[in-house]
């Protein structure tokens, strides 16, 4: 039996050594998991709204998207860490508590610092499902199913955190993922306890990981300090890793090309996404002459197409070179950015958004099973820890960049 906790019965998987790759319904890892895209998005609309009932500027307001990306990115090796040392089963429900308390502290802050910290908390438990999901796939096609529900769940994110802001409040629309929750239960029957691993926590290596992608997140506002911050931490995590090759970043991932590659390409189409998210409705709004709710509503369409389009090629993408793929996914996630910059159609900046989201959602699936190729079976939670890590900084950056560049 492995160190991690698996689903019945045990059986080899490309992902995960033991873990079964089919007992766990695939709906019920997209229920676990997709929520928390809701909830990071649905701020989307409701920005300037956030910011009046919190008596701040509206960029001000957009930490409570960055601070949840940023709390998402470094959960999500933090929680691969607890898999790896003390099963799924613990983790499942260390993430399930976060959230409900996250949750609960959201809807009742009468502070942005106070609100910030409920998303923080609610984050790092999300991040906690989200790893406790895709350690549970086991294939491509299933872990297409996930990433598809993160672009479906998401893109419903902004016209729901809409809706909900003007029927009831603004803070009701920061608690949608709160639905994963109601997953947990379903899980759970499908995993057993597992005795705990034989090595110890590497806790120099996770802080030295937390620090750096705090520092990677306070690029955009902060440069200089912020890039030179993270070369002071790079340096000496390169160095512990050589050290202790089997600890919390694994020295065959930075080895592994099909890793490295893997990793900075999902941070790139992830920045580029959530940048795009939360600039073409102002971009829609500066350039045409259409209403919130029109822009809502094709926003919502185009983001749906997206993850339908990322769906399939997840499903296709076995019986496709993977040069083909990786070709195709770069040049649309180019060509996104560029057109949204100049482009003053409604439909085609909707079209960049369906672009932008084919590719953060379609890449993640297909990336993930790359990154973790070259890493043995009781390390490959980790290694999907930290390509989930790479993923969800672009998250953090994407916003930030917005902020900077489009929602002054």
């Amino acid at each position: 039996m492995s160190d991690q906790l698996v689903a019945e019965p045990a059986s080899a998987s490309p992902l995960i050594g033991k873990v079964s790759s089919g007992r766990v319904p695939a709906l019920w890892l997209a229920l676990l998991a997709a929520p928390m895209a809701m909830g990071a998005n649905a701020p989307v609309l409701i920005l300037p709204t956030m910011a009046r009932s919190l008596g701040v500027p509206t960029a001000t307001a957009t930490w409570l998207v960055t601070v949840f990306a940023w709390a998402m990115t470094i959960g999500t090796p933090l929680c691969a860490g607890l898999i790896r040392q003390r099963g799924l089963r613990p983790a499942l429900l260390a993430g399930g508590v976060a959230v409900a308390v996250g949750t609960t502290l959201v809807t009742t802050a009468p502070w942005l610092p106070l609100a910030l910290t409920g998303r923080a908390v609610q984050a790092i438990g999300g991040a906690g499902l989200v790893a406790v999901a895709m350690n549970l796939t086991g294939s491509t096609r299933r872990m297409g199913v996930i990433t598809a529900g993160f672009g479906i769940l998401g893109a419903s994110g902004p016209l729901l955190g809409s809706v909900l802001a003007s029927a009831v409040s603004w803070r009701l629309a920061l608690a949608l993922s709160a639905v994963s929750l109601l997953a947990i239960p379903a899980v759970w029957r499908h995993t057993h306890r597992t005795p705990p691993a034989t090595t110890s926590f590497d806790a120099t290596g996770a802080g030295l990981v937390v620090a750096l992608a705090s520092a990677l997140v306070l690029i955009p506002t902060a440069p200089l300090a912020a890039a030179l911050a993270a070369l002071v931490v790079a340096v000496p995590l390169a160095v512990h890793a050589r050290r202790r090759p089997d600890g919390f970043v694994p020295a065959v991932l930075l080895r592994s090309p099909a890793f490295i590659g893997s990793a900075l390409l999902a941070c790139a189409f992830s920045t580029s996404y959530f940048a795009l998210l939360f600039s073409i409705p102002r971009l829609i709004a500066q350039r045409t002459p259409w209403s919130t709710d029109a822009i809502g509503t094709g926003q919502l369409i185009a983001l749906l197409i997206g993850s339908a389009l990322s769906w399939l090629l997840s499903a296709t993408s076995g019986r496709l070179a993977h040069r083909t793929v990786l070709t195709t996914l770069i040049t649309l996630g180019a060509l996104a950015p560029l057109t949204a910059t100049f482009a003053t159609w409604g439909p085609l900046l909707l079209l960049t958004a369906t672009a932008a989201v084919l590719v953060s959602t379609g890449s993640n699936a297909v990336l993930s099973i790359r990154a973790t190729k070259d890493a043995p079976d009781h390390q490959r939670p980790t290694a999907i820890g930290l390509f989930v890590l790479c993923y969800q900084l672009g998250g953090a950056l994407g916003p930030a960049l917005a902020a900077l560049l489009v929602l002054k």
